[in-house]
């Protein structure tokens, strides 16, 4: 009986992980792709970069980006991925 809970249990937590480290992402109403940055690292890093340029968008607010494959700097550089007409949400600076 236990090993069947211990297998039910670790399915339900696979389904539950969608596989995002830094953030969450959810299906664009007008199909077009957007970051939005809903952690600045704890505010004392200064403005914060995506690909080398600064992010001219307050936290929290949308803005609009091509799909694929990012660098985000402030403290630090952490590469993340968007996928083509979603919203993502950027929100963990950890490990």
């Amino acid at each position: 009986m236990r090993k069947i809970y211990s297998i039910f249990l670790a399915f339900l937590l696979m389904a539950c992980f969608d596989g995002l480290l830094r953030g969450r992402e959810v299906k664009s109403k007008d199909q077009k792709t957007y970051l939005v940055i809903e952690d600045d690292n704890g505010g004392g890093c200064g403005p914060i970069y995506i690909d080398g340029a600064i992010w001219k968008h307050e936290i929290n607010e949308k803005g609009e980006i091509t799909p694929g494959l990012h660098n985000i700097t402030c403290g630090g550089t952490i590469e993340f991925r968007i996928k083509e007409g979603t919203i993502f949400y950027f929100d963990y600076w950890g490990p």
